[in-house]
């Protein structure tokens, strides 16, 4: 069965579904999300993207990134996608969303609604390894520079996102501390 792809306008409103290479192939809008899980430490849990993923293999990137299904909401897409790549469920938090449009390698598109979330886990994941090469917990500071040194060894998504998402994790996390 092809996996297929909710394609929107720019409001978020389906406008169609589309199987989901072609989707990429032609840059169609369509539905995404983003995971990032911190642990205690404050460190971003990572992974190293298989290889044989259809774009982007052997880059490493955020905790998890995937598309819900028709009639599935964001959260529990995140939920159901991040038990399936990484092993693992947790509580998420919804920052934002935005939209953006990357041309990738083989002629494929990144042309997302994408919605990101972050959580918290203090243990190992279990990656699927048809999903995932590596995973590692870094923190941010050596994070940020070796993406700087090494920008190429990341996804292009995850660089558009991670200082945003940064941001409004910490202001999330100094709101809860205060109640």
């Amino acid at each position: 069965m092809q996996e297929r792809v909710i394609l929107v306008d720019r409001l978020d409103r389906e406008i169609g579904t589309e199987e989901k290479l072609k989707a990429h192939h032609e840059g169609k809008l369509h539905r995404a999300f983003s995971i990032f899980i911190f642990n205690a430490k404050g460190e971003l849990l990572l992974q190293k993207r298989a290889e044989t993923k259809y774009h982007s293999g052997g880059l490493w990137t955020n905790t998890c990134c995937s598309h819900p299904r028709l009639g599935e909401a964001y959260h529990d897409a995140a939920r159901r996608r991040l038990n399936e790549e990484m092993g693992f469920d947790c509580e998420l938090t919804e920052l934002f969303s935005f939209i953006y449009y990357i041309k990738l390698e083989n002629n494929l598109f990144e042309h997302e609604l994408d919605h990101v979330f972050v959580g918290r886990y203090n243990r190992q994941p279990i990656p699927n390894p048809d999903e995932v090469d590596d995973w590692k917990w870094m923190n941010i500071d050596t994070l940020k520079r070796d993406i700087g040194e090494n920008s190429n060894h990341y996804t292009h998504w995850f660089k558009l996102i991670l200082n945003r998402a940064l941001k409004e994790y910490e202001e999330v996390v100094s709101s809860q501390n205060k109640t």
